[in-house]
């Protein structure tokens, strides 16, 4: 069968957050897309429809599982394309939600990045078979929560984050972490980019976490703090203050998943802490950080080339 055969027998259904994203993938890859059709009725309950012909086509299936109705429009689509003749399912999920309850820390919590990789475990398996590619996980133990008929493709996106750091074009920059938790993913980032690597200790106080040192000599050097994620960005401020405290010129901050949460992308744009903020479009609330004037880079060619990986004929 010839390559382009094979990829008109590609079908692309993506999340309606996800359509800026979509269209860029499949652009790229020169395939179809479908759409998926979601709204609620006055009682509650969600109406899902797919549209595109999915029967015996290799079937693309994007969004995030950033909020629960994305989650479960996620895992019904899938199995609605499989249960209708899907020859293969690709589940493309930049970001996964709920990573940072990978486990439980007090009794009776539920792990829910666990359960959520069950229920999309147990989605019909297409005729020759079913994956899920994640990037950037906050615990890169997720990965081996999926059940053994899914396949599970862990990327990182790191070629993206250096090339946001680079784009900095700081002198001498010291690449940093907000806490030592996140040490093992900064040192490697640093590595790669020829720097110097720091993190902040942090103890506990009663209920609050409280910053109390800095490993490295950042004395009148810029600072660049990588974490996987940021939300509202509080620990990102309390680390960029202890660094700037120990001397550093500026603390700049880079980030795979902008789940920024109400108006965090304008409030840490405008934090003195922060010189700048970027990041990747993994999450759809990326958007506020581009339109607040922050920077940010897109990993569709990290999935374009997983997927190509995948299916050669793409």
């Amino acid at each position: 069968m010839t390559r382009r055969t094979d990829t008109r027998r590609t079908l692309l259904l993506a999340l309606e957050s996800y359509r800026g994203f979509a269209d860029a993938l499949a652009a790229e890859l020169g395939i179809e897309q479908g759409w998926l059709e979601s709204k609620r009725f006055p009682d509650g309950e969600r109406y899902l429809r797919v549209h595109g012909e999915v029967a015996n086509r290799n079937v693309i299936l994007l969004g995030g599982t950033h909020d629960d109705q994305a989650f479960l429009d996620l895992y019904e689509a899938g199995c609605h394309v499989v249960r209708t003749g899907a020859r293969s399912l690709a589940l493309t999920v930049p970001y996964y939600g709920y990573s940072t309850m990978e486990r439980a820390t007090q009794p009776g919590e539920v792990v829910t990045a666990k359960t959520r990789a069950r229920a999309f475990s147990a989605i019909p398996r297409a005729q020759t078979g079913n994956v899920i590619f994640l990037m950037d996980l906050h615990t890169e133990g997720i990965a081996h929560y999926f059940g053994d008929g899914l396949t599970t493709r862990h990327l990182r996106a790191d070629p993206v984050v250096h090339d946001l750091i680079r784009g900095l074009d700081l002198d001498d920059p010291v690449i940093a972490s907000t806490d030592a938790g996140r040490a093992k993913q900064v040192v490697a980032i640093a590595n790669a980019l020829g720097r110097t690597a720091a993190f902040v200790y942090k103890r506990r106080v009663d209920d609050s976490l409280e910053m109390t040192g800095v490993n490295a000599d950042v004395s009148d050097r810029p600072v660049v703090i990588y974490d996987d994620m940021v939300r509202t960005g509080g620990s990102l401020i309390q680390a960029a203050a202890a660094y700037l405290a120990q001397g550093a010129s500026e603390v700049h901050a880079v980030t795979t998943h902008l789940a920024l949460a109400g108006d965090s992308a304008k409030e840490l744009l405008a934090a003195p802490e922060i010189t700048s903020l970027s990041g990747t479009d993994t999450h759809p609330r990326a958007a506020l950080l581009s339109a607040a004037g922050g920077r940010v880079a897109s990993v569709v060619p990290l999935i374009v080339e997983a997927l190509r990986a995948r299916y050669p004929y793409l």
